[in-house]
């Protein structure tokens, strides 16, 4: 059921794209939310599922993700947290520490602006890939010296 705030319109679609999204820990995008709405509502249009999904993030029931040269990812998970991403797989993962307010304040105290909030991605490599980029990395080490 969504939550409505402003008397938001419960629409079908408006409904499963929520309940998707809540269901998830993966941070879809919009064409993964696509795919998934399509196996429940077949006839439904991607610009349906765009515009919900504004509506969605303006109203607070999810969160947009606008991370660092990648497309835009959307979160369940509404309460302030931050993000980690994989340089090498692109994944983004929810990381459970709390969020440091004493950076608002000690900004606030530098900067004429006010602070209202901040969102925090780490960035990085993930359990699956540092694996990976290790061997790699040893790879490319041993041809260099068999040249």
């Amino acid at each position: 059921m969504i939550e409505n705030k402003k008397n938001l319109r419960q629409t079908k679609p408006r409904r499963v794209i929520l309940q998707e999204i809540k269901n998830l820990t993966s941070h879809p995008t919009a064409d993964e939310v696509y795919d998934l709405v399509r196996k429940r509502i077949p006839r439904v249009s991607l610009g349906t599922i765009y515009r919900n999904l504004e509506i969605l993030s303006k109203e607070g029931l999810i969160q947009k993700l606008d991370i660092g040269g990648t497309q835009r990812r959307f979160d369940g998970y509404t309460d302030n947290h931050y993000h980690f991403r994989c340089i090498a797989c692109g994944q983004v993962i929810d990381l459970t520490t709390k969020p440091l307010i004493e950076i608002e304040s000690t900004i606030a105290k530098l900067s004429p602006c006010e602070i209202l909030g901040h969102r925090l991605e780490l960035i990085g490599l993930c359990m699956t890939c540092k694996p990976n980029q290790a061997k790699e990395a040893s790879s490319e080490i041993q041809m260099e010296q068999t040249v």
